[in-house]
């Protein structure tokens, strides 16, 4: 059963930590900051801007297959006020600075092997201090074909950043999951 996203939003933190946990996964752990010191660099642009007063965000990763990326489009999260930023692709893309309260989307890598499941890119985003300050949920996409490693990228951010895992789906979703993603994102931000 998928968890509900109609969880109040947490309050963030960030201290580093550098070492891969036990499932070998180097996503840092959160333990201090707060929004007020997480100011470092000049905030990027939404990838979609919402319209009107924003009352949230979402940062989401997609590969190359842009399964993810056609997913977030679908939920039309502009249309609700909320801002969407894209976690770049390649290692020469200007690095994304989120400087406001959001919940990241992230697919489940790795074909079943847990220490592999959240991709380099969004490892690389969070463990930046400024970013993870912002975080306030996850959702992530997997297979269930990979078992217990099903949406464990999920499982591995919420556990080490300290926030809700709202909500999980399989592969490209279906409209039931878009809906279910967006109208629980408003609420999120609402409540």
């Amino acid at each position: 059963m998928s968890p509900d996203v109609t969880a109040a939003p947490a309050p963030s933190s960030g201290g580093v930590v550098s070492a891969a946990g036990r499932d070998g996964v180097a996503v840092a752990a959160t333990s201090g900051n707060s929004p007020d010191n997480a100011t470092a660099a000049t905030p990027s642009a939404p990838e979609y801007a919402a319209q009107g007063e924003p009352i949230g965000a979402l940062v989401y990763f997609s590969s190359a297959s842009e399964n993810t990326a056609r997913f977030v489009a679908g939920c039309k999260l502009g249309e609700y006020g909320i801002n969407v930023y894209r976690v770049p692709l390649r290692p020469a893309d200007p690095p994304l600075n989120v400087r406001e309260p959001y919940v990241i989307m992230v697919p489940t890598y790795g074909g079943g092997v847990i220490k592999k499941a959240v991709p380099i890119q969004v490892k690389r985003f969070l463990n930046d201090p400024a970013n993870r300050a912002w975080i306030r949920g996850v959702i992530a996409s997997g297979n269930t074909n990979f078992g217990e490693a099903y949406c464990a990228a999920g499982d591995i951010i919420s556990a080490k950043c300290h926030v809700p895992f709202l909500y999980k789906y399989e592969l490209m979703g279906t409209p039931e999951d878009t809906a279910a993603v967006r109208d629980g994102l408003v609420r999120f931000f609402t409540s």
